[in-house]
């Protein structure tokens, strides 16, 4: 199996992540990762969805996610032309404070926060450099740590919602909002 990200546009309405998310459970397919918020148009939100599945099967699972009414888009974003980040804040316990220091410097992330017994760490990053910073982390003892699901955004030019708003006559003017909800 490989992993693939998508990202899928969608009406920004409620219960429209209850039905995503409910339709990979359905089938019993693993979300490893998934990250949602709002775009450049307000009526619309991005989903970054990262599966671990083989590649008959995301065919399948980009069809059946697209057939959602308030779906409007759903691509694959393919590594080689696609940006990555994560966010990772985690708590280090202050034992050994200038060694810390240097792994944060080292790994080009920031201390957001310094008290007596923790140091907060931010990170913005691909996955494999934030692996290797909780890794170098692990040693001084890890408090807490959170960490966000993947975003994708395709380099250059290109724009989903330009993309796949013109392909199916929608003006990305438009108020999709406007649009009956048969779900709801």
């Amino acid at each position: 199996m490989s992993k693939h990200t998508l990202a899928v546009l969608v009406e920004n309405s409620p219960g429209v992540l209850a039905r995503v998310a409910s339709l990979f459970s359905r089938r019993a397919y693993n979300i490893d990762s998934l990250a949602v918020g709002p775009t450049e148009n307000p009526d619309l939100s991005r989903m970054t969805i990262v599966l671990n599945v083989e590649g008959h099967v995301l065919d399948q699972v980009m069809a059946q996610v697209y057939k959602l009414v308030n779906v409007i888009a759903v691509s694959e974003m393919p590594s080689a032309s696609t940006v990555h980040r994560e966010l990772l804040l985690v708590k280090v316990a202050t034992n050994k404070i200038a060694e810390i220091l240097e792994i944060v410097e080292r790994f080009d992330a920031k201390l957001v926060d310094e008290e007596e017994q923790a140091l907060t760490i931010e990170c913005t990053a691909e996955s494999a450099h934030i692996e290797a910073l909780l890794k170098a982390l692990t040693p001084f003892g890890i408090k807490e740590l959170v960490q966000s699901g993947l975003v994708a955004l395709e380099r250059g030019t290109a724009a989903l919602s330009d993309r796949t708003l013109s392909a199916q006559g929608i003006s990305t003017l438009h108020e999709i909002g406007t649009q009956a909800d048969y779900q709801n």
